[in-house]
């Protein structure tokens, strides 16, 4: 019907254009007749015409294969030496280390300050002990975090999560199975090397090698690994923590066990624990698409922000409770200044759930423990040497 029929029939049609015989017409009300309307029949033309789409279950299974990279280099391209260097160094996470070195090095110093004393004001130090134990440990976290790698595809983890680490085999760089071989391979000398420097120090020392190892390799392996029945944040308090700190200071001291390596390993341990909450709430959506129960999962994100500012408090307070009474190492709370850095990532765990800024704070976090356990370290070396300091030139250079 043309505009002109719908002036001469409905007074409350108008003409959209008087001047003009256009067909385009407005009404404030119009007559059902008048109102055009599309067979069914075209309708379902249309519909057939529609691109099909198969709907696949994302549930993983058991069958490995590497899946398709990000980025398909040309087929005679090959990587350098240098860029497979560089695949692996991701791989391995170096940047996560010093979650287990720091600890093992406060350990260390609090063995070696009651070695200092006027007679021998350097102290004893057993230097080749911490160098295997550094081994040891730098061999059992690149093997974890290659086996991690390795379950997560399994379980598919971290398959569309770019700001997750690692992704060898998420990014089709690396077959999965030379990914776990190469991952149990580094767990296994990891075990060897720390087997030979737990046996000269006692029993309790292997067990505590032996827990460290069953961790690391059970955090991601099995169906019900530690990271995916919630347990991921007490493991990593755990092993990063007290675990860490007391077997330093035993493998310094010769076996002897100490409460005050105890209460140094706390703080440790709390940044740790955030360390890998922070990683788990920026991980959260995919997590609970892929099944994986974590702390960020079942608390939600109210009480999981409330996690992370329990744990970075309590790091901070156990170090004023460690330095305030008299007679105590008053210097070791220059790890304050850590503080103002801990506000930042306090304050945006408490803005965003966005997983670019969740990743921000968990980077933030391992910072924060980094600068903590330098200043520590520094505050306790001077605070032992300072009563000592006149006689360290004779030491070192006897008349």
């Amino acid at each position: 019907m043309t505009s002109e029929n719908l002036k001469n029939t409905d007074p409350n049609v108008k003409d959209a254009n008087p001047d003009n015989s256009s067909h385009v017409v407005m009404a404030d009300s119009v007559q059902a007749e008048v109102i055009p309307t599309i067979p069914i029949e075209s309708l379902e033309t249309i519909n057939a015409l529609q691109p099909e789409v198969s709907v696949h279950s994302v549930a993983s299974t058991e069958d490995v294969s590497a899946p398709a990279p990000l980025v398909v280099q040309p087929a005679e391209y090959h990587r350098t030496f240098k860029e497979w260097l560089q695949i692996w160094k991701d791989g391995v996470r170096l940047h996560y280390l010093p979650l287990g070195l720091m600890p093992l090095l406060v350990g260390s110093v609090l063995a070696w300050m009651p070695t200092v004393s006027p007679q021998n004001p350097l102290g004893r130090f057993h230097f080749l002990h911490i160098i295997a134990a550094i081994i040891a440990l730098v061999l059992l976290q690149m093997g974890a975090n290659l086996a991690n790698d390795y379950h997560d595809y399994l379980r598919g983890v971290d398959t569309s999560n770019a700001l997750g680490p690692g992704g060898l085999i998420q990014q089709g760089l690396i077959k999965p199975t030379r990914v776990l071989l190469f991952g149990l391979g580094l767990l296994g000398l990891g075990a060897v090397v720390g087997l030979i420097i737990s046996l000269t120090d006692g029993p309790l020392l292997l067990l505590f090698g032996l827990v460290t190892l069953l961790c690391a390799y059970f955090y991601s392996a099995t169906t019900r690994a530690l990271s995916t029945i919630a347990l991921g944040e007490l493991a990593s308090f755990l092993v990063f923590g007290p675990i860490l700190t007391i077997g330093a200071y035993m493998l310094q001291s010769g076996g002897s066990m100490s409460s005050l390596a105890l209460l140094y390993s706390l703080p440790f341990g709390c940044l740790a624990a955030a360390t890998i909450h922070a990683n788990n709430m920026r991980d959260a959506e995919d997590d609970q698409h892929a099944h994986k129960h974590t702390l960020a999962n079942l608390l939600g994100v109210r009480w999981s922000r409330a996690l992370y500012s329990l744990l970075l408090v309590v790091s901070y307070a156990v170090i004023v409770a460690l330095a305030v009474p008299h007679g105590t190492p008053h210097l070791i709370l220059i790890t304050l200044w850590t503080l103002p850095e801990a506000v930042i990532a306090f304050t945006g765990a408490l803005r965003t759930v966005s997983p670019a800024a969740l990743h921000l704070v968990m980077r933030q976090t391992l910072q924060i423990e980094t600068a903590f356990a330098i200043l520590l370290i520094i505050a306790l070396i001077i605070t032992t040497l300072f009563p000592v300091l006149p006689l360290i030139p004779a030491k070192i250079l006897p008349v």
